[in-house]
């Protein structure tokens, strides 16, 4: 009588953890987005594992789950032997007649596992199946929507350094910004709000890892996209980018529409655009040139604000020779060599850059078209007489300074 009570107890405590076990795999499905089918498919492989975990092995093994109710029953299916030798594997021939009369020497019997210890393991490996699968579920989410934002934008919130790097959270996942794609110079507090280029986006065990840059070039074309509402548009493009993050900024555009001033839009009105952009870059100078295809043109456009002679380009050799006036061969070569080396990479061409009087004395030219006035507070003393050349990948070797003409007055 008791073991009978003892039973329906069972059977309706077995019964409620059923009706909870797919209750929630209905709310996962719904709310996390997992198969159930997936989930009771995971189930049955963790309960083949239990019987092996605790029986020793388990090749013998069904399982069968109902997905409407949650019942599941789990079979041995056991060989008819005479003396059993194996009894995860075998069945005695008189315990099977037991069963069913029918059953003969070398028939497989399949018999229901119902150990309370073995529906003990199987639940929690149930529950730990159910949690591992939400776990991956989760990483998989959260990977898919951020390698979505692979070589785009993203406002982060500084958490903390790690080292010399800087993680940096972007609201599921921390990004981290290494010291080699920090801007020289600059530092962040902690909660501060910055803008990040994705660089990279891998998927780990541990979940997405995020890799960010401040340095990259991408980031100041992101940033004008997100600004001018013409370059989203595609009526203006960004044809160019050369930058020395934290310094300096060249970006040639161009305007696919006539009646669009490629760098006007990107200025915008007394400079707001060009500014909202200049303000998250912590100052940063940004050059905005036009794009031109003719290659002399471009050039000369490129090393702005300096102003240009002549340019002699060569399209296959990717070179070019510029001449500029006395006065304005510092400005043209810049601090460092700064201006002639953004100029090269937007460009592409390697350009050696020579004064007048350097071009003369070299005999690069026989007349110059136009005579330059020279400003009236203009040293000439001051000027140094040099040729630079500046290739598309540079550091500041790439720069020759020219032995001066002669000695100063």
């Amino acid at each position: 009588m008791l073991e009978g009570i003892e039973n329906v107890g069972e059977q309706e405590e077995k019964r409620k953890m059923n009706t909870e076990l797919m209750e929630a795999l209905e709310v996962l499905e719904k709310e996390k987005n997992i198969s159930k089918d997936t989930l009771l498919e995971a189930i049955e492989q963790s309960l083949i594992q239990a019987c092996k975990n605790h029986f020793g092995k388990a090749d013998n093994v069904k399982v069968s789950i109902n997905a409407q109710t949650g019942d599941f029953k789990v079979v041995a299916e056991k060989t008819v032997v005479d003396l059993v030798q194996d009894p995860i594997m075998e069945i005695a021939l008189s315990d099977a007649k037991r069963a069913d009369s029918r059953y003969e020497l070398g028939d497989i019997v399949p018999v229901e596992i119902k150990s309370k210890e073995f529906g003990r393991i199987a639940t929690q490996n149930a529950k730990n199946v159910i949690l591992q699968k939400i776990r991956e579920e989760e990483r998989k989410v959260l990977f898919d929507q951020y390698f979505e934002k692979e070589h785009d934008v993203v406002t982060g919130v500084v958490q903390r350094y790690v080292g010399r790097n800087v993680s940096i959270n972007l609201g599921k996942v921390d990004a981290l910004l290494t010291e080699n794609e920090q801007v020289k110079g600059e530092k962040f507090e902690p909660t501060q709000r910055v803008k990040v280029y994705v660089l990279e986006v891998k998927n780990t065990s541990k979940g997405p890892k995020v890799m960010v840059s401040r340095t990259h070039p991408e980031l100041v074309k992101r940033l004008f996209e997100s600004e001018v509402s013409e370059v989203a548009e595609g009526i203006v493009e960004i044809k160019s980018i050369a930058r020395e993050a934290g310094s300096r900024t060249k970006m040639a555009v161009w305007s696919n529409d006539p009646n669009v001033d490629a760098v006007g839009a990107c200025v915008g009105m007394n400079g707001s655009r060009v500014n909202a952009v200049v303000n998250e870059l912590n100052g940063e100078k940004i050059d905005i040139i036009t794009w031109d295809e003719n290659p002399a043109l471009l050039i000369e456009n490129a090393l702005s604000p300096a102003k240009v002679i002549s340019v002699m380009a060569d399209p296959e050799e990717k070179t070019a020779k510029v001449i500029v006036p006395d006065y304005q061969l510092s400005l043209a070569i810049g601090k460092e060599g700064q201006n002639a080396r953004l100029a090269a990479r937007l460009t592409g061409f390697k350009i050696d850059i020579k004064s007048e009087t350097q071009a003369r004395e070299a005999g690069d030219f026989d007349y110059v078209e136009e005579e330059y006035e020279e400003e009236d507070n203009y040293d000439e003393s001051a000027a140094e007489e040099e040729t630079i050349s500046a290739e598309e990948n540079f550091d500041e070797n790439d720069v020759e300074t020219a032995e001066k003409a002669g000695d100063e007055e």
